[in-house]
């Protein structure tokens, strides 16, 4: 950062995609627990003979495996590339602002709470839209004008504990210290790194075990258990995903709500 070298800064950071590996773990315990459950919820199935049909969710199934693989590493590899977007515009501003390399650095990467040992107020783990919000946000913060101060006691992701003393240097008039000005900042940024992680934990359980129920009845055809004319799949008005078997005397319905 002293040097002005931006490119090198990041790769100093090692934003490596194995960082990730305990949300691809997450996601893939829900998507086992996902087919797991949709064939536990199954009908009890007989072959002409009436023998019962044994159905188990396979998740060394190849079209099982693929969608795993390949939904994990995309998403990895998106978070990834958008975090190197997001840090080398937050550098690249400060930078041009003239800002302290050091001040600069730990805005990015955060600060150590030494009780707890952990970090926060950092554009780490933002994306590139909610950095900018971010970089706004501090300059309306430091503007010290009226209208700007406003414009960030409007923001729904503040931590309203600052309030007062916004309001304080609206009605006063003064500047609030720069200081201060990090402390809000950093909560603010927290506040939005914790709406990220509970977007992707939503989404992406949503997105696991809406995959792995459609595949279940995948692999209940391909055994020939039950045949693909005897399942309809839709929409209802819930946006929820229906997927019921026919030829029963009570409809044996599972739906899952959509992301």
């Amino acid at each position: 950062m002293e040097r002005g070298d931006v490119k090198d800064a990041i790769a100093a950071m090692n934003l490596d995609e194995a960082a990730f590996r305990p949300l691809e773990e997450a996601i893939r315990q829900a998507y086992n627990g996902g087919g797991v459950a949709t064939v536990g919820q199954m009908p009890a199935l007989r072959d002409p003979s009436g023998l019962q049909v044994v159905l188990r969710w396979d998740a060394r199934n190849l079209t099982a495996e693929t969608w795993l693989r390949e939904h994990s590493a995309q998403l990895v590899t998106n978070i990834v590339a958008d975090q190197q977007v997001a840090i080398c515009a937050a550098f690249s501003e400060r930078l041009a602002r003239g800002s302290n390399p050091t001040r600069t650095a730990l805005e990015v990467v955060g600060r150590v709470n030494r009780v707890t040992g952990r970090g926060g107020g950092r554009v780490i783990g933002l994306t590139t839209v909610q950095s900018g919000y971010v970089a706004r946000a501090r300059d309306e913060l430091l503007s010290g004008e009226p209208d700007q101060l406003r414009a960030y006691l409007n923001r729904k992701r503040r931590d309203k504990r600052f309030d007062r003393t916004i309001t304080a240097a609206i009605r006063d008039g003064k500047p609030i210290p720069t200081n201060l000005v990090a402390r809000i900042i950093g909560r603010y940024s927290d506040s939005l790194l914790k709406l990220r992680a509970d977007t992707i934990g939503l989404h992406e359980t949503f997105a696991a075990l809406g995959a792995s129920k459609d595949i279940a009845f995948q692999q209940a055809i391909a055994k020939g258990a039950v045949r693909a004319e005897a399942i309809t799949k839709g929409w209802n008005t819930r946006r929820r995903i229906i997927l019921a078997f026919r030829g029963w005397s009570m409809p044996i319905i599972l739906a899952w709500t959509g992301s």
